[in-house]
């Protein structure tokens, strides 16, 4: 369900939650062409600072997409621009919860900025903001 922009509250959120699982690590790196073997090997992942397989980044990134995409603001959204820092791996089997945040909204351009989290548990994994078109009332 789509939230205008002009029904939007500074405050307002919404989550997307998804487990990241073997098949979905695989799925993402044939479809982005990422096969960095710290995502697929785990021997290789052994020897590196994580010691064991961890998932991209940009796939959890990918669920602050949906919660933005499908959830808040929802269809029809345009991505102006995303800020994103990487502050803990995400490992198979975790479970990742992307939160969205309204910060701030300009009626006149047709934007909000929203704060976009995402944690594993009580760790914070992604944490950014980003500058959406929302869809509004004035366009229909």
């Amino acid at each position: 369900m789509t939230v205008y922009l002009e029904d939007l509250t500074v405050g307002q959120k919404a989550t997307f939650t998804k487990v990241v699982t073997e098949e979905l690590i695989r799925t993402f790196a044939d479809v982005c062409g990422d096969h960095n073997p710290v995502h697929l090997d785990a021997e290789f992942a052994k020897t590196t600072m994580f010691k064991e397989r961890i998932a991209h980044g940009m796939l959890g990134a990918s669920f602050i997409s949906t919660a933005i995409g499908v959830h808040l603001p929802g269809p029809g959204t345009i991505y102006l621009g995303q800020n994103l820092k990487f502050k803990a791996p995400v490992k198979i089997g975790d479970t990742v919860t992307a939160t969205v945040e309204v910060l701030e909204i300009n009626l006149e351009k047709k934007r909000a900025t929203l704060k976009t989290t995402a944690t594993v548990g009580d760790t914070v994994v992604i944490e950014g903001d980003a500058l959406v078109m929302a869809p509004s009332k004035a366009a229909k």
